[in-house]
C-alpha cells in the first residue's frame, strides 16, 4: 500500500483520506488519522487491530485474514493446498491433517526464489537474447544487400532483352521484390519478437525486484517463475531467398526464371531479332482448367465491404462497425483494431510496408495504424471525402474521393505520395469526365505496367487508364454473355497483369488480360453477391460477399 507524502509540507497523510496521519495499524500496516481509526476498525471488524501512535509504528509482515474463520489471521501455509490457513483450519477445519509451515518461512523461500530468478534473468537470459538480437540485425543487413544485388542483376539482364518484353521484367521485378520483402518482413518480425521479449524480461526483472522487497504475503505467495518461458528462442524463420536462373544462347534463345515464373524468348528468323519473335511464359499465372475453392470463411460481418490480404494466409476485413478484424484462412481471429471512425471505415488497404490504412468519409481522413494507434495520414481537398483505397507497388496510395450527394455525386481518383498529391484522375484532357456521376464508389487496382484499373458501378463498366491518366480501354461485360447486366465491384490485378473483377449481378468473376480481352468468366464456385476482392501472396483470390459477409478463397492459377 502506498503512503502519500506531500513534499511541499513534508506531511505524511492518512491512507484513507488526505488528512495528516497520527495513528498506525501495526496489524494491517496502514497509516491513519484520528477520525479514520474507527472507519478502519469497522471495515475489518472481525480482525484484531493494534493501533499505535504513528511514531511508535512497527514495520512487519501483514498476515491475511482466513477465508474460513472470521477474525483469524493466517500464520501458516498449507503445503498440500498451497494457500494461507489459520490455526483453526489445521485443528478442525478443511486442512486438518495437512502438512503446514510458517507463513514467514514460505515468504522467505519465495523471496529467495524471486532473487535467484532475477539474477539468472540478468546474468544469462538477457545476454542470450541480446546476442540473438545482434545476430538477427546482421542477417537483416545481409538480406537487404541480397535484395539490392538481385535488383542490380535484373537490370543488367534486362539490357539483353528486346524492348517488347518489358512486361516480363516488370513481373520479374515484382516477384523478386515481393519474395525478397517477404523474407525481410519475416526477419523483421522475428527481430521485433526478440526485442519485445527482451522488453518483457526487463519489465519482469523490475517487477521481481519490487516484489523481492514486498511485505505483502499474498502478492509474494502468488509469484510464479517464468524462467522456463524464456529458456528457448521463439521459432525462427526459414529463409527461401529468390534467385535468377538464366540461359543465354545469343541469336537463338534467352530464358530467365525466378520463384517458379519462367519466361523464354526465342528467335524464329535469322540472323537478327525482329518482329518474328514469340514470347512464351510458363509457371505462375497459367489459368486452371477449373478453379478450386480452397476455403470458405464465415465472418461476423453482415455487410462486408473491405478485404485486404496480408501475406499468404491472413486478411484484414471491415464492415458496418468500427472494428477492423485480422483473420486467417481457417476463420480464426488473429487481431482486431478499433478505429476512430464516427460510424465505420469506408475501406481498408495495406501499404507496401504492411501498415493498415483506412478511410473515414465522416471525418474526411485517411488514417494509418501504427503501434496500435490511428494517425491521420491524408486529408483530401476541401469538400471532397475519401472512400475507396488502393496501395500501389511503388508505395503510392490511390484514393477515390467524392463530393455532392446521391446520384449527383462527383467522383475522381487522387494519387498520393505520402501526404502530397501526385496526380488526379478525373477527365480525359478535353474536359470530359472519365467516371460517371453517382452514389457508388470507385474501386481500384494498379497493374504492373502502371495502368490504373477502375471498377465504376455507376457506369456499369471497368475503366483502365495509363500512367498519364489517358483512357486505354473500357470493358462493359458483354463478351461474357451473362444473363443479367454487368455489375462490377471489387477489382484486382495479378502477377501476370491480368485484371479480375467481381460481378454481383451475375454471381461471378470476370478475368481479363491487361488489354481488356476476356479470358474467362468464373461462375462455377458457388459465389453469392461477390463484391470485395483481394489477392494473397500465393496468388489466390479472397472473394467477400457483400450480403452474407462470407469469404471464399479461390485458386485459379496453375503453378509450375
Amino acid at each position: 500500500m502506498a503512503t502519500s507524502i506531500s513534499w511541499a509540507q513534508d506531511i505524511i497523510t492518512c491512507d484513507l483520506c488526505d488528512k495528516p496521519t497520527q495513528q498506525f495499524c501495526n496489524s494491517c500496516q496502514v497509516s491513519l488519522c484520528d477520525s479514520c481509526v474507527k472507519k478502519h476498525r469497522d471495515e475489518f471488524k472481525s480482525l484484531i487491530h493494534e493501533i499505535v501512535p504513528f511514531l511508535d509504528r512497527k514495520i512487519q509482515l501483514v498476515f491475511p485474514e482466513c477465508r474460513e474463520h472470521s477474525g483469524q489471521r493466517c500464520e501458516l501455509n498449507c503445503k498440500k493446498c498451497n494457500q494461507p490457513v489459520c490455526v483453526k483450519c489445521i485443528a478442525s477445519g478443511p486442512h486438518k491433517g495437512h502438512d503446514v509451515e510458517e507463513l514467514t518461512e514460505t515468504h522467505e523461500k519465495k523471496i529467495r526464489k524471486i532473487k535467484s530468478d532475477t539474477e539468472e534473468l540478468k546474468a544469462k537470459i538477457i545476454p542470450k537474447y541480446q546476442k540473438e538480437d545482434h545476430k538477427i540485425g546482421n542477417s537483416i543487413s545481409k538480406t537487404k544487400s541480397k535484395i539490392e544485388d538481385l535488383g542490380k542483376e535484373s537490370k543488367k539482364l534486362r539490357k539483353l532483352w528486346h524492348q517488347e518484353v518489358d512486361n516480363i521484367f516488370d513481373k520479374i521485378d515484382f516477384l523478386g521484390q515481393s519474395l525478397g520483402e517477404e523474407n525481410l518482413n519475416d526477419l523483421q518480425g522475428y527481430h521485433n519478437k526478440i526485442r519485445n521479449i527482451i522488453s518483457e524480461i526487463n519489465k519482469l526483472v523490475k517487477q521481481n525486484e519490487k516484489l523481492s522487497i514486498s511485505n505483502n504475503l499474498l502478492e509474494v505467495n502468488k509469484y510464479q517463475s517464468k524462467l522456463n518461458e524464456y529458456q528457448d528462442f521463439p521459432r525462427h524463420v526459414d529463409l527461401k531467398f529468390p534467385f535468377l536462373a538464366l540461359n543465354t544462347d545469343k541469336g537463338k534463345e534467352l530464358s530467365i526464371e525466378i520463384g517458379g515464373y519462367t519466361a523464354i524468348l526465342k528467335q524464329m528468323s535469322q540472323p537478327i531479332l525482329s518482329t518474328d519473335v514469340s514470347l512464351m511464359t510458363t509457371g505462375i499465372g497459367k489459368l486452371m482448367d477449373k478453379v478450386r475453392v480452397i476455403a470458405t470463411i464465415p465472418t461476423t460481418y453482415s455487410s462486408l465491404w473491405g478485404v485486404a490480404c496480408v501475406g499468404e494466409t491472413e486478411a484484414l476485413i471491415c464492415g458496418r462497425n468500427k472494428t477492423i478484424t485480422r483473420l486467417d484462412i481457417h476463420g480464426a481471429v488473429r487481431d482486431t483494431v478499433t478505429t476512430t471512425c464516427l460510424k465505420w471505415p469506408n475501406d481498408i488497404s495495406v501499404t507496401r510496408g504492411r501498415e493498415l490504412i483506412y478511410s473515414d468519409d465522416n471525418r474526411r481522413t485517411v488514417n494509418i495504424v501504427r503501434n496500435g494507434k490511428s494517425e491521420t495520414l491524408i486529408t483530401p481537398p476541401q469538400d471532397w471525402k475519401p472512400c475507396r483505397l488502393c496501395c500501389t507497388r511503388s508505395g503510392d496510395i490511390l484514393v477515390h474521393v467524392w463530393t455532392g450527394s446521391g446520384r449527383e455525386s462527383k467522383n475522381k481518383i487522387i494519387r498520393y505520395q505520402g501526404e502530397n498529391i501526385k496526380q488526379e484522375i478525373s477527365n480525359d484532357g478535353q474536359g470530359n469526365p472519365i467516371f460517371k456521376d453517382g452514389e457508388y464508389s470507385l474501386l481500384m487496382s494498379e497493374n504492373i505496367n502502371g495502368d490504373v484499373c477502375v471498377s465504376d458501378a455507376n457506369a456499369y463498366t471497368v475503366v483502365v487508364v495509363d500512367k498519364t491518366g489517358r483512357v486505354r480501354f473500357q470493358y462493359d461485360g458483354k463478351p461474357a454473355r451473362t444473363e443479367k447486366s454487368f455489375g462490377p465491384g471489387g477489382i484486382v490485378t495479378d502477377a501476370l497483369s491480368q485484371i479480375i473483377v467481381t460481378d454481383d449481378n451475375n454471381d461471378c468473376l470476370h478475368i481479363l488480360d491487361q488489354n481488356g480481352q476476356l479470358l474467362r468468366c468464373v461462375d462455377d464456385c458457388g459465389l453469392k453477391d461477390p463484391w470485395e476482392l483481394s489477392v494473397d501472396s500465393e496468388g489466390r483470390l479472397w472473394v467477400g460477399s457483400l450480403s452474407s459477409g462470407e469469404i471464399k478463397v479461390i485458386g485459379y492459377l496453375q503453378n509450375k
